[in-house]
């Protein structure tokens, strides 16, 4: 289909493998954004060791530079698909705190009204899609957001993002095919977290360079640091780019890492306490943009501690919000379902 829209002017991007300089705003938002998303994990996992939370629960705790750096380098009317660790994909969006809480510990104030829980809450608002529970289920759909940006000449771009474990799905490559032959405004996300539910990539992947996942459908892709924030969003900033200009879909692995189990009910004995020490202790994305903050005197330790008690607040009171809500009544059981 040809395109309506005016031919986009290319603007300088910075190169793969480059990681342009953050300004001290650029600094500080991720910052706190990355901030928010960890203290409000943090809490999360409190909350479902209380029992206030049930069923599954997947913490995002480590890979915060990979959803933050993408929102930064997203603009307006690009929409966002995921898989079931999805709290920080939510409120990297700008979802609330309080409204994902509640979602969590099923009280009406949630996002689908305390029924959907985890992997059920979506915001057409900030233009989320939804955390889905069906590994690689999100792929087809994120898909299909991109050929709905296609046809409508919308200028928007779906960033789709899933983990290596749903790398292998065969649903993947179906769309990758498809998104390929269409060249549909698609950005797939490969949140390379080493483990999938608990085996080492090294064990199940035949092809651990997830970037080249898309090479025998001409999809270019590139590996990158997911646990820097800068090179997230130069690396978002160039898919973003290629993919808008009507090129199609393109790949990109970010090379993460997490620092709980898979759900909160995996004690991780796959690998070694040593292993997650030493990522937390030398590639923490948050301590990262702390330590340039400080070394580079855009920010004193005291204004750095005033964010963190704001973030606290933020997720004390939407905490104490999710545990008093009133639970969503029976009648609601029969609401938006179709009969």
């Amino acid at each position: 289909m040809a395109s309506k829209r005016p031919a986009a002017k290319a603007a300088a991007r910075a190169e793969p493998g480059e990681v342009p300089a953050f300004t001290k705003e650029q600094e500080l938002e991720a910052y706190r954004e990355m901030l928010l998303i960890r203290r409000f994990e943090e809490k999360a996992g409190q909350m479902y060791g209380m029992g206030l939370i049930g069923g599954f629960c997947h913490l995002y705790i480590g890979q915060e530079a990979v959803v933050v750096g993408m929102q930064l380098a997203m603009k307006p009317g690009d929409q966002v698909i995921t898989g079931y660790r999805d709290h920080g994909h939510m409120l990297a969006t700008g979802m609330e705190a309080k409204g994902v809480m509640a979602e969590l510990t099923g009280r009406r104030g949630g996002y689908s009204k305390g029924k959907g829980g985890s992997m059920h809450m979506f915001s057409i608002e900030k233009q989320f899609f939804g955390g889905h529970g069906i590994v690689g289920a999100q792929v087809s759909l994120g898909t299909g957001l991109a050929f709905a940006n296609h046809y409508r000449d919308s200028g928007a771009v779906s960033v789709t993002y899933f983990g290596d474990g749903a790398a292998n799905q065969g649903q993947v490559y179906e769309s990758f095919n498809m998104a390929e032959l269409w060249k549909l405004p698609v950005v797939y996300v490969i949140e390379n977290n080493k483990y999938a539910m608990g085996t080492a990539v090294t064990r199940a992947s035949a092809q651990t360079d997830f970037s080249k996942r898309g090479a025998s459908f001409n999809i270019p892709g590139e590996q990158v640091d997911g646990m820097d924030v800068r090179a997230v969003k130069a690396a978002g900033e160039r898919a973003l780019a290629f993919a808008r200009e009507g090129n199609g879909p393109y790949i990109l692995e970010m090379q993460t890492y997490r620092y709980r189990g898979h759900s909160m009910s995996d004690p991780a004995k796959y690998r070694s306490k040593e292993e997650v020490q030493k990522m937390r202790t030398e590639h923490d994305p948050i301590e990262q943009v702390r330590t340039r903050l400080l070394d580079g005197q855009l920010a004193s330790e005291e204004e750095l501690k005033k964010i963190d008690a704001q973030i606290r607040d933020i997720v004390n009171e939407a905490a104490d919000f999710a545990s008093h809500d009133p639970e969503p009544d029976a009648a609601e059981l029969y609401t938006d379902i179709l009969r």
